[in-house]
């Protein structure tokens, strides 16, 4: 067992230096932005990618969902997809629900970390079905090998689902496997606290192939031996990951170099985390029927009754509106059979052709075009009178008569045609009298020579 923990602080030596490339800044070191906080308790469901991406980032690889959990997969050489939550915690208890991947060199991990190396972990080696391995650090310190643990269990991890716990405080930190606890590490027994996991540390979730040719002969076999990537591909899924804070705050400022949880101050406010985490669990907002439905009754039939009202108005307007234009077109129609009766008669009386109306309108058939060869017979006119009529002012010189036999009708021929008649001197005729109203020579008598 000791050459195992030797062998994984080598292995823990090179993630470490990985570690300290991924760590923008390390506040042993340097003067560092503050942590932000996670400030609370979720339950963070990892089953589709927008539930992850809300509260972490994928480090490297990709992340799939298909099983309905979180898949980590490696398929071949130099794949290693990782998960780390966007915020920190200040002591508190992370619970990961996971089915570990099998396969030869393949290691599946459960990792807090801080940006000054302290470091909490559950590893498990694909190729061994009957141990899981704790381990710890402090600030980066590998100098002991006694920091590794492989418990015993009595369950295969890489067949089903189990809860691995890390419950983390000031003064010890405990291991727990479905609800049993497995180890307790106390803060003094870390190299008299120095080497004690203290400061703010994120949780990073994650698979790799501790068996690949480029790792060191150490970790190669620390990892159980090298990794065929041909029996491929190794899985680890993770249903969920509760993660409690026991700090609060919106971020977590290191006031100096030490690295010791004294030195670290929380923010007040509200974690940008929690602030998502709140209006999760208040849920969508209510549609407009849930809040309709949730009114009181009488509150409804107000509502009733005004809706009905607005109907009212607007099935008025519209009759009205129909009403008007129904009106308008009537008049506009009459206008327009009005107009067309006036056209009618004007081109009647101009052209002599009279029709007959009747309920159905004009009936054109009924008009006779007029015969300019047809003689029109004279009827005898009234006796003889020299009297003068006068009418509104008007005085009219009847003619005398003229015998029957010393009148002859001159055949009038069309228009433009008769030799006597110009453009504008065309024969009237009214009842049995024919005469001109400009050319009276069209009246000649027999024998008047």
């Amino acid at each position: 067992m000791l050459i195992y923990s030797f062998l994984y602080g080598v292995a823990l030596l090179i993630s470490q230096a990985l570690a300290k490339n991924l760590i923008e800044c390390n506040p042993t070191n340097d003067t560092c932005p503050n942590n932000p906080a996670l400030g609370t308790s979720y339950n963070f469901p990892l089953n589709s990618s927008s539930s992850v991406n809300k509260f972490f980032n994928v480090t490297a690889g990709y992340i799939r969902y298909g099983t309905g959990n979180a898949d980590f997969t490696v398929a071949k050489k130099g794949e290693s997809p990782t998960i780390q939550t966007k915020f920190y915690i200040m002591f508190g208890i992370v619970s990961v629900i996971m089915k570990a991947a099998s396969g030869q060199g393949i290691i599946s991990s459960i990792v807090l970390e801080s940006d000054d190396l302290d470091e909490v972990d559950w590893n498990f080696l694909g190729g061994n079905g009957t141990h899981i391995e704790s381990n710890y650090s402090g600030k980066g310190n590998t100098t002991s090998f006694d920091r590794a643990i492989y418990h015993q269990v009595p369950f295969d991890p890489r067949l089903n689902f189990h809860n691995y716990t890390i419950h983390w405080t000031s003064s010890k930190l405990e291991w727990w496997i479905d609800s049993n606890l497995v180890r307790t590490l106390p803060y003094m027994a870390a190299n008299k606290g120095y080497s004690y996991p203290q400061t703010p540390m994120y949780v990073r979730l994650g698979i790799w192939a501790g068996g690949d040719k480029k790792n060191s002969p150490s970790t190669i076999e620390w990892a159980g031996g090298l990794t065929d990537y041909t029996k491929g591909p190794y899985i680890m899924e993770v249903q969920n990951t509760e993660i409690t804070d026991f700090g609060s705050g919106k971020e977590y400022q290191w006031t100096d170099q030490s690295g010791s949880f004294e030195s670290i101050r929380p923010i007040p406010g509200d974690s940008t985390a929690s602030k998502i985490i709140h209006k999760l669990q208040e849920g969508p907002a209510p549609s407009l029927l849930e809040r309709f439905l949730a009114l009181p009754s009488t509150t409804k039939l107000a509502i009733y009754c005004g809706f009905a009202a607005v109907a009212a108005l607007i099935f008025s307007a519209f009759t009205f509106v129909c009403y008007k234009s129904r009106r308008k077109g009537r008049r506009e129609r009459a206008a327009y059979e009005a107009r067309l009766d006036k056209e009618r008669q004007e081109a009647s009386q101009y052209n002599e052709l009279p029709y007959k109306k009747d309920v159905s309108g004009w009936d054109t058939s009924s008009s006779q075009k007029p015969s300019y060869e047809k003689q029109i017979p004279i009827e005898q006119p009234q006796a003889p009178s020299n009297n003068i009529v006068s009418e509104e002012n008007t005085i009219t010189r009847i003619p005398p008569p003229v015998p029957k036999d010393d009148i002859t009708v001159i055949r009038s021929n069309p228009r433009n045609q008769h030799p006597n008649i110009n453009n504008h001197e065309r024969p009237y005729v009214l009842r049995n009298k024919s005469f001109s109203s400009r050319n009276p020579s069209l009246y000649e008598k027999k024998n008047s020579s």
